[in-house]
């Protein structure tokens, strides 16, 4: 890939909407490591109850956001049609908040993908900052 995939692109890819889409730009995705943005909002509407008085973003859907960037250093060795679920979470660690504002930079490593199942090393960073890393585990089947 050389340019960036823009929204509508990265809505043609996952089969995630809105609320739930958390890439907003797919600037590099090539030999299996990707680099995404999530756009973190105040408007988020997970905010209105994580915290009220200290929104900060779940670190649960810190971890929805890298999966779905996994999406797009999995695909070239995925068939039309198939999906990536979830299948495990290794070694999750969260090393600061995410807040309304920040630009989240989500980078994922293909280990593997071979046999139905697929295998990511990631890391979400702010500002250069670590915030969480994970491996995610995936199968893949057709959707």
């Amino acid at each position: 890939m050389t340019e960036p995939l823009l929204i509508q692109d990265i809505l043609n890819i996952l089969p995630h909407r809105f609320p739930f889409v958390m890439v907003d730009r797919v600037l590099s995705a090539e030999g299996g490591v990707v680099h995404a943005v999530k756009n973190v909002s105040v408007n988020e509407p997970f905010f209105t109850g994580h915290f009220p008085s200290e929104p900060v973003m779940p670190g649960v859907l810190i971890i929805e956001a890298l999966a779905q960037a996994s999406m797009f250093c999995m695909r070239e060795g995925m068939e039309p049609g198939q999906i990536g679920y979830l299948a495990g979470i290794e070694g999750a660690r969260f090393k600061r908040k995410v807040i309304p504002g920040d630009v989240l930079h989500l980078h994922a490593k293909l280990e593997f993908l071979r046999r139905g199942l697929g295998k990511t090393t990631c890391r979400a960073e702010v500002d250069g900052v670590l915030a969480a890393e994970a491996t995610i585990l995936f199968a893949v089947a057709k959707g």
